[in-house]
């Protein structure tokens, strides 16, 4: 007998609707797999970019806290594109903290300073910095060749009172004259005064004193007069002992200040040795340093020392940097003798050789 075939089931025919359906799903499918995959790939190329970048000290993991290197010639605000102004405010703050100045450069500036082709000199920080953003908040060239008036209210300056000074008319960055209150107050509990000479200089004050110097108005140290020098490198470098070009002094800044008296030998002995000592031992815990501390290990070159001479480093580190990044050999100009500082090497030699504790 023949075995019975079963009989085969008959398969239902798919609609042309069921059909459409299942390729729109596989469609759905495919294009949510590969968007995935490109977010991911995206997110792993910025990582990659950020190995040759500036990791931002402070900032979170990932890759957001990567900027890119100057060699892809991308700009600050090219790269926060791809990340929205959410993120582009953070990272201005970031740039801004003073802890990013003072955390990151603990070699002295002369040794790692580079000259540019605009006749500027960099360290390789500030070089990133100036690819990456400004890195110096609101820092002019104006404010840095002291071409600003301390009396206007919108300079960020306050007077000095007269129970902290010798005389009327000096300004303070506001920051720096809160700070120097406090110390004030602090070595008057010690039994000790701090009178402020000078502070706050603008470009023609500086002009003043420069010029009265240079035309032998004024004697120079050891009771010479700048006149009797004849060749003009060397009559910048007799007044340079102490006193600074017009456009590159330190006291520019509002964040410097000269204490009691401007003869090193007040403070070998007496009152003046004990404020010294006190300085010394104290005046780092208000922010303040000595710019110019005898030639040596820590400073090679530039002004004789002036212990009279003290900064306040959280404004004047910003600054510090900024002139390093900004002003050139050209900015220095509009006063006697002014075509002497690039033989005499007033940047390198004189505004950056301080005191490796200034910045």
């Amino acid at each position: 007998m023949y075995a019975k075939r079963k009989k085969r089931k008959k398969h239902k025919k798919l609609t042309w609707q069921e059909v459409l359906l299942i390729i729109m799903v596989v469609i759905l499918a495919l294009l949510l797999i590969f968007s995935r995959g490109f977010r991911a790939a995206r997110r792993v190329e910025h990582m990659d970019n950020g190995q040759d970048g500036v990791v931002l000290a402070g900032m979170p993991q990932g890759w957001f806290s990567t900027v890119p290197p100057p060699k892809q010639q991308m700009h600050l605000d090219g790269h926060l594109q791809w990340h929205g102004q959410h993120h582009h405010q953070a990272l201005q703050d970031h740039m801004r903290h003073k802890d990013l100045h003072n955390k990151h450069i603990t070699e002295t500036r002369h040794a790692h300073t580079h000259p540019s082709g605009d006749g500027r000199l960099y360290t390789i920080h500030d070089r990133d910095m100036m690819d990456n953003a400004s890195g110096f908040g609101d820092i002019t060239t104006d404010m840095l060749l002291g071409r600003i008036d301390p009396e206007s209210d919108e300079a960020g300056f306050e007077e000095i009172s007269r129970k902290y000074a010798n005389r009327k008319g000096m300004f303070l960055r506001r920051e720096a004259m809160e700070a120097f209150t406090e110390m004030h107050a602090a070595a008057e509990k010690e039994g000790l005064q701090l009178v402020v000479l000078s502070a706050t200089r603008t470009f023609s004050h500086q002009k003043r004193i420069w010029e009265n110097k240079w035309q032998g108005v004024s004697l120079l140290h050891g009771g010479i007069l700048a006149t009797d020098i004849e060749d003009p490198v060397e009559r910048s470098r007799e007044i340079l002992r102490f006193s600074a070009m017009p456009g590159t002094s330190r006291h520019h800044w509002g964040t410097d200040i000269d204490l009691n008296s401007l003869q090193n030998s007040y403070f070998e002995h007496g009152q003046g040795k004990l404020v010294y000592q006190w300085l010394k031992a104290n005046a780092s815990d208000y922010g303040f340093c000595q710019p110019y501390t005898a030639h040596g290990k820590r400073r090679t070159g530039g002004y004789e020392e002036e212990r009279w001479h003290w900064s306040y480093k959280p404004l004047a580190s910003d600054f510090y940097h900024a002139f390093a990044a900004q002003i050139s050999y050209e900015d220095i100009d509009g006063f006697d003798g002014a075509e002497t500082a690039r033989a005499m090497r007033v940047i390198e030699d004189y505004v950056l050789d301080v005191n490796k504790d200034c910045f």
